[in-house]
């Protein structure tokens, strides 16, 4: 696992991609052009699209360090508005026999151990097949959970949760709706596997309600979504509380990363496990001058001021987009 001293691990997130770009934020999302190129293995999604699962998101290229709510992407910003996207059909996510491969494939070339398994299918054995196999496959020094992006109900998750015990799940994230706010307690109440709370608690006051509520037993920070300022408070909220928390990712390119290892590096808390840091290997270009590197399980938090990074201008003028 990772240190303050500079090594934190990565995980993987597996799923397959639908052609279309997706930014996520509690506060709205947007939907762009066909993507172009092949972006990520996960995906991450809006409270107000719970059905979506498996779909391409756009990468994170900066995120703002006193973030409000703010996302900026390859010339594309996103603020507090009611963006809809429809739903899309939940088959187009990854077999049990594609996920099994792309974890092998990561963890032979990069030396990931840790897995999150995108799920939220219906019918649930879908998912609960894909796990089986991911387990048998990976063995048990494999970290595996899941990520349901409000797929399930309350009821479906909790029969979904109780198949898996034997697998040996960390936890469970978003399985069903937040705003379903009787099954989501009652889910925590009846699992006895933990659920950690994602696109609900984008804020420090959310993570209160969802945490005292009874809704949630863990956290997932992202510095994409709340910046630096705003995930230090609800890492600080967390601390004080003895909730358990995760790096998150947001989709992020390698600046996105960068900044999501940096934060968890430098408290105990966020480097306890693995942190989301490797889906900007499915991404064909970048801004940095000097490449990121996962090597090992593990990816070295840089030297240097502030970041340690330093952005390639001739790229930053090739993929600028100005509409």
């Amino acid at each position: 696992m990772g240190e303050a001293a500079g090594q934190f691990a990565v995980g993987a997130g597996l799923g397959k991609q639908v052609p279309g770009l997706l930014l996520e934020g509690s506060y709205g999302v947007g939907a762009g052009r066909e993507a172009q190129r092949r972006l990520v293995l996960a995906c991450e999604l809006d409270q107000r699209a719970g059905e979506l699962g498996g779909v391409t998101a756009l990468q994170a290229v900066h995120a703002l360090p006193a973030g409000d709510g703010l996302l900026c992407a390859l010339g594309v910003v996103l603020d507090r508005g009611d963006g809809v996207l429809r739903r899309l059909r939940r088959e187009q996510l990854a077999s049990a026999g594609e996920m099994v491969d792309d974890a092998m494939r990561m963890r032979e070339q990069h030396g990931i151990t840790t897995f999150k398994v995108k799920v939220g299918r219906r019918p649930v054995q879908l998912d609960i097949t894909a796990c089986r196999a991911l387990r048998e496959a990976l063995g048990d020094d494999t970290e595996l959970y899941i990520d349901g992006n409000r797929g399930w109900t309350a009821a479906e998750s909790a029969r979904a949760l109780h198949q898996l015990e034997d697998v040996g799940l960390l936890f469970a994230e978003e399985p069903c709706p937040a705003d379903d706010i009787a099954g989501r307690r009652w889910l925590v109440q009846h699992s006895n596997i933990p659920i950690y709370a994602d696109e609900s608690v984008s804020r420090a006051a959310d993570v209160t309600r969802e945490i005292l509520g009874g809704s949630a037993t863990g956290v997932s920070i992202k510095t994409a979504r709340t910046g630096f300022t705003h995930s230090q408070r609800i890492h600080h909220l967390c601390e004080g509380l003895g909730v358990e928390v995760v790096i998150g990712n947001q989709i992020d390119g390698q600046i996105g990363s960068v900044c999501n290892a940096a934060f968890g590096a430098a408290y105990e808390a966020t480097s306890r496990r693995a942190g989301e840091l490797s889906n900007f290997l499915d991404m064909r270009d970048d801004l940095l001058t000097e490449p990121l590197i996962i090597k090992d399980g593990t990816l070295p938090v840089r030297q240097g001021a502030g970041l340690g990074i330093d952005i390639d201008e001739d790229k930053l003028r090739h993929y600028r987009h100005d509409g």
